[in-house]
């Protein structure tokens, strides 16, 4: 089994406090009325004086334990030396989410003194490596073909100088919310003229996030197809990164789709997601797909336009007939032609990428993964609405998850799912479920040899609520991807929920209770935390 968290208090108090005893520094892992009379202060943006202040007090912590005495309790000196992927199925594994806007606009490597005071904390504390997103917009910005992973290579030595693993997610969509991470410029400017390579709704608003699943093999992008394009980034990248991957490298997680998970962008960000939100079949290409399907089953009156009796983003499945409990279209035979092509669209977008993913890294000793989302509204209606307008054709009648666990076995694929810390008990309206969403995907993975990683859903982290849920999820579970560093993460709200719930795993024989630090202890907090305004709530990506 694998685990990736943020942070964990798992370097001996003891070395600390020697450490401590003899540099007068700030201990990492404090013992209660011994070490770390002051806090330590990590900053993330801001640039005030604590905040310099803060990144130093960090740093100078780090390096205090000697790096003699970290290699003596992990036995080996880089994070996978002499280490398989099948190797790393056996064990507990612990990695830390970098902030989404680690590299950003220009490839500058931001937050760079936080980081590498981050990354040498987390090495001392047990975690195993970190995870950070690489997004296409940075990297191939200006023109088509042309790659710069200078950050990016920047950031991914910082971590192996750390002796820590690396997990990369390859993000080809936008981050439409804080930080703003936009879609390359080349390719927004072929969308001012042709705006048809997006994601449209009934009242053909466009989502400019991530293209549209009906242009994947249509040559819209200066004369080549997007899988062409998405094949050749991540040539480049596996290419640019050949030194990282006998190393460091570990894992990749390829993105097909809004936020990196494979669905449709049913949900907007400006509504309040309390609805269902809605279709979005109704690009030109979507439509002549659509039409396509209808004259091929022998209904082409079927294929002129998407269901005309659905609600609005904002509105639940009673607003209209579609979704209706009993008498609704979902239930009809053209609701059954119209889901059930609509589904298979985003299916067959999966397969696509994934097989082009899966071809290029064959002979690398990585895991491919990808995400599936977990719409947990509604679950508990008989038509699952919140499924249906993001692509699964999941209701009481019909498992909408097993053609996809299948797909990702085919293409020897983890299955990454958030919401591994949501409970029903926190979610009671909506008719919401998470839990029994989480189960029938769950089962759906293990029926078909399918690696399941959790994800918690929040960027800030899980409350202790959500920790209970986490570890009641870790028997069913490869991997945990916990999400993702930032403010709240340091807090002394977090900080001690957080090291109570590594305390409570199950991890190697090497490990012993004087890894951990005593309850209470090792709180970072938030006064000692400067965060620039932009920054103070990280996203998850």
């Amino acid at each position: 089994m694998e685990v990736f968290m943020i942070g964990g208090c798992q370097t001996s108090s003891t070395g600390l406090e020697s450490a401590a005893r003899d540099r007068n520094l700030v201990g990492l892992c404090p013992s209660q009325g011994k070490v770390g009379s002051r806090a330590i202060r990590i900053g993330f943006g801001g640039a005030a004086p604590s905040a310099r202040r803060g990144r130093n007090a960090a740093i100078r912590a780090v390096r205090s334990v000697s790096a003699a005495a970290v290699e003596e309790r992990s036995g080996k000196r880089g994070p996978s030396a002499g280490k398989s992927v099948s190797d790393m199925k056996d064990r507990l594994r612990l990695f830390v989410g970098l902030p989404l806007d680690a590299v950003s606009d220009g490839n500058t490597v931001n937050h760079t003194k936080a980081i590498a005071a981050g990354l040498k904390a987390l090495k001392l504390l047990g975690a195993d490596g970190v995870e950070f997103p690489i997004w296409w917009g940075v990297v191939e910005k200006e023109a088509m073909g042309q790659y710069d992973w200078s950050g990016y290579t920047k950031l991914a030595e910082m971590v192996r100088e750390a002796g820590l693993d690396l997990r990369v997610s390859l993000c080809f969509h936008a981050n439409g919310r804080n930080p703003a991470i936009l879609l390359p410029q080349w390719v927004s400017h072929i969308g001012e003229s042709e705006p048809d390579i997006y994601y449209t709704d009934q009242a053909r608003k466009r989502y400019k996030d991530c293209l549209s699943l009906a242009v994947d093999d249509l040559p819209v992008l200066n004369g080549k197809t997007p899988m062409q394009v998405y094949g050749e980034f991540l040539q480049s990248f596996k290419d640019s990164f050949s030194g990282f991957f006998d190393s460091t490298i570990t894992d990749i997680m390829v993105g097909l789709g809004p936020d990196g998970e494979l669905r449709y962008p049913s949900t907007q960000a400006k509504t309040r997601r309390v609805g269902v939100g809605e279709f979005q079949c109704y690009d030109k290409h979507m439509l002549e797909h659509l039409k396509q399907h209808a004259h091929a089953t022998g209904n082409p009156m079927w294929g002129l336009s998407g269901p005309h009796d659905v609600p609005q983003y904002d509105q639940g499945p009673d607003a209209n007939t579609f979704f209706k409990e009993v008498g609704g279209s979902w239930e009809t035979p053209y609701g059954n032609f119209f889901l059930s092509w609509y589904s298979n669209q985003l299916l067959s977008h999966g397969d696509r990428l994934l097989a082009v993913a899966s071809d290029i890294f064959a002979d690398s000793a990585v895991n491919i993964s990808a995400k599936l989302p977990l719409m947990h509204s509604y679950y508990k209606n008989r038509s699952h609405p919140s499924e249906l307008t993001t692509g699964f054709h999941n209701t009481v009648n019909q498992d909408g998850y097993d053609a996809f666990a299948e797909m990702f076995a085919r293409n020897s694929c983890r299955m990454v799912l958030p919401g591994v810390n949501l409970s029903d008990e926190q979610n009671r309206g909506l008719k919401s479920s998470p839990e029994s969403l989480f189960l029938q995907i769950m089962e759906a993975c293990k029926k078909h040899g399918v690696d399941l990683i959790g994800e918690n859903s929040l960027g800030g982290g899980a409350d202790r609520n959500g920790f209970d849920r986490i570890r009641e999820n870790l028997q069913g579970l490869d991997t945990i991807v916990y999400q993702r560093m930032g403010a709240y993460f340091f807090s002394p709200e977090h900080w001690p929920m957080f090291t109570a719930f590594i305390r409570s795993l199950d991890r190697d024989e090497e490990r012993h209770a004087d890894d951990f630090p005593s309850e209470g202890a090792g709180v970072i907090t938030s006064s000692a935390i400067s965060v620039g305004e932009r920054e103070s709530k990280m996203q998850v990506a």
